[in-house]
């Protein structure tokens, strides 16, 4: 049961099983997974999250019209650090499979990442950011991966078709020429790292922390697609 402390405000279900919980944690919020110890995530600790959009929008955020993908919004730290890196004429849409959360982030949990939904640029869909992966070819500069717990699935199974080969090979396909597949996760995986370059990337891995510096130690891996124009080759990853 919650405490008085940190009391739960609403509930919302997870397609294919399972359900997120938010919590108010005094003046921030917390989302966590019905049955697991810990949060999920928290107003008072993205900045690994906001790595991941710098990191992910730096090679490409000069670009005229720019189209970046987001796969899941979380508590919206991701998307509001890609706008504002990109500039005005640039396109980014994220996917949120649970609609749910699209709703925490258009009421009061917006403020905290400065209503990033609200922003002109932003297009929503509430679905699988994988068959959007899956039904585009060269439609992205950059898509932006912060599904789940990483590449090993935490709160649903299906996630684990987008780490794939399968499915990083349809990312590869997805991006136009230069373009970068940024992908968050609470871990280090090398098998995850080795799949990212058997499906055509360089790759580079970057150590990022939970909160300007400090807190949890979480990984962004860059993956770029060779411009068709160079020669294909896959650079061995870097660790930094």
């Amino acid at each position: 049961m919650p405490s008085a402390r940190m009391p739960l405000l609403d509930t919302a279900p997870i397609p294919g099983g399972g359900e997120l919980r938010l919590f108010r944690d005094g003046a921030h919020f917390t989302i966590k997974i019905a049955g697991h110890g810990g949060d999920l995530m928290s107003t008072r600790m993205h900045g690994s999250e906001d790595a991941l959009a710098h990191i992910g929008c730096a090679p490409i955020a000069s670009r005229a019209g720019a189209r970046v993908l987001v796969g899941g919004l979380g508590m919206g730290f991701t998307l509001a650090a890609a706008l504002h890196d990109l500039r005005d004429d640039a396109e980014v849409t994220v996917a949120e499979l649970v609609p749910g959360v699209v709703a925490w982030n258009r009421g009061e949990l917006g403020e905290h990442a400065g209503r990033p939904l609200d922003d002109p640029r932003t297009r929503v869909v509430e679905g699988d950011v994988g068959r959007l992966v899956r039904t585009s070819t060269r439609a992205w500069d950059a898509i932006l991966l912060d599904v789940d717990n990483g590449p090993e699935g935490l709160t649903r199974r299906d996630n684990d078709a987008i780490y794939s080969v399968a499915g990083l090979a349809a990312a590869h396909a997805a991006l136009r020429d230069g373009g970068v597949l940024a992908v968050w996760s609470a871990h280090a995986d090398a098998a995850f790292t080795a799949r990212l370059g058997q499906a055509g990337f360089a790759v580079d891995e970057v150590p990022v922390r939970a909160h300007a510096g400090r807190g949890s130690r979480h990984r962004v891996w860059v993956a770029t697609r060779a411009n068709a124009k160079t020669a294909a080759s896959t650079t061995p990853p870097r660790r930094r």
